[in-house]
């Protein structure tokens, strides 16, 4: 009874393993956890067609800045003509005294005024020597050194104007170049004593002037006389 009983625990506890073994091999694995989608990628903006050629060109010039006005250039040889703003004399001048003068005749370059009628200028004496201070002759030269145009001044390098009187008032006038400034002086005598009256010396190109002369001794020239120089070298000016 005792063997009997022994053997159906053992048949029972067999059964139990084989039962619970099946049990644990029917069961499904633990489902795993789903991953998270990843986010759609960012469409690219659509492209917008490029604009035509006459369109880009419209634009580029719209972006362009305007350009800055170029300067003026005045060339070498070029004759300004100015009126004297205080009279000048081979008898009491002394060289290396300034003299302000007036341009009497607008300068245009490329049909644009650079230099402006009215523009102030200054002067220099380069020689003055009375009549008998050397071997009887009178001598007065003159040449402008700079200009102001519109508010700006520039140093100028011109021709000379000269003029020399031999004896009892035999007068040349001349240039450094050699350019005669010719004209005519009249004078006179009046009540009896020696004097003049003032006359026109009027002319082109550089050396030319408009002069008076008291009795042919010495070469005078009165306030407002209108002289010619000519530009040695190109004159720029700022742009307007």
């Amino acid at each position: 009874m005792k063997r009997r009983f022994l053997t159906l625990l053992t048949l029972a506890i067999l059964f139990i393993a084989i039962g619970c073994g099946k049990k644990s091999s029917n069961e499904a694995p633990p489902a795993q956890q789903p991953t998270a989608a990843a986010p759609p990628a960012a469409s690219e903006p659509p492209q917008t067609p490029p604009p035509n050629a006459l369109e880009a060109q419209q634009a580029a010039q719209a972006e362009k800045p305007p350009e800055p006005p170029k300067p003026i250039v005045v060339p070498a040889g070029t004759t300004l003509t100015v009126s004297l703003g205080t009279a000048l004399s081979s008898k009491t001048s002394q060289p290396g005294q300034t003299f302000p003068a007036t341009v009497s005749k607008a300068i245009s370059v490329g049909g644009r005024t650079a230099i402006p009628s009215g523009s102030p200028a200054e002067g220099t004496v380069l020689d003055a020597k009375k009549q008998g201070a050397f071997k009887g002759e009178g001598v007065l030269a003159l040449q402008l050194t700079s200009i102001t145009v519109r508010g700006h001044n520039y140093p100028i390098t011109t021709s000379t104007f000269s003029q020399t009187v031999k004896g009892k008032g035999k007068r040349t006038a001349k240039s450094v170049g050699g350019i005669a400034a010719g004209g005519a002086l009249i004078g006179g005598l009046a009540g009896g004593g020696k004097g003049a009256a003032i006359g026109a010396l009027a002319g082109a190109g550089a050396g030319t002037a408009v002069a008076g002369a008291t009795g042919g001794e010495n070469i005078n020239l009165p306030a407002e006389a209108a002289i010619s120089f000519k530009l040695q070298a190109p004159l720029t000016l700022q742009p307007q």
